[in-house]
């Protein structure tokens, strides 16, 4: 019997070790996998490159796990804020590094790695700092520069309603990354706010397939992060 649930934190994140990069979903606060992120900072794990469509916010998820000094590199599209304190001063501090990608760039390179592309070319860019470096060609009258597609170790993903399967649903803004960032990575561990049984979830609400997922750990509705 297929049974992607597990019982805790701890068995959620086995696994989550030095050095490794890590899709982190969410948009702004919502839909942000804090719990699972502290599943991580208390496994130990640090070195880490996380990417994640902004640089966290006061002292919880995201931003607690740099201001312990667990990540090395953060590669985002909007890495300040007005809650983005901690990322600030690290990175004044020289402390992390930071990669910048446009927000339609990185979720179409994570949606590469989960579509098995290795890159593509767009025109987003194409003259900026954001070219330096990068293939640039003429494609149809129109210069475009090469990105590559973005794959993790682990994805971190909050769903609003999970099955035994590991098929999953998500509500209003909390989509926006985690069902991309859910097909990119070797392991995938969701945290999600409700669990319903097998059958329960209409087929074509489903909106990630059991299929790229892992694990599975409840996380009720309202539980605060720590």
């Amino acid at each position: 019997m297929i049974n992607k649930i597990v019982p805790s934190m701890a068995e959620a994140v086995a696994g989550v070790k030095d050095g490794m990069t890590i899709l982190l979903g969410g948009f702004g606060s919502v839909g942000q996998p804090n719990h699972l992120v502290q599943g991580v900072i208390d496994g130990g794990a640090r070195d880490l490159v996380v990417v994640a469509n902004n640089a966290g916010g006061g002292h919880v998820g995201l931003a607690l796990l740099m201001e312990l000094g667990r990540v090395r590199k953060i590669i985002c599209s909007f890495p300040r804020s007005s809650t983005s304190t901690i990322f600030e001063e690290l990175y004044r501090a020289g402390k992390i590094e930071l990669e910048i990608v446009p927000q339609g760039t990185m979720a179409e390179r994570i949606r590469a790695a989960g579509a098995g592309v290795g890159a593509f070319f767009t025109p987003t860019g194409v003259g900026t700092k954001m070219a330096e470096g990068k293939e640039v060609r003429e494609i149809n009258g129109r210069m475009m520069v090469l990105e590559h597609a973005l794959h993790a170790d682990v994805a971190l993903v909050e769903a609003w309603q999970a099955d035994r399967w590991g098929n999953l649903m998500f509500r209003k803004s909390g989509r926006n990354f985690n069902p991309v960032m859910a097909t990119a990575a070797d392991l995938t561990i969701v945290q999600t706010q409700h669990i319903v049984e097998l059958g329960a979830l209409e087929p074509e609400n489903i909106m990630t397939p059991g299929l790229y997922v892992d694990r599975v750990v409840h996380v009720p509705y309202g539980d605060p992060p720590f």
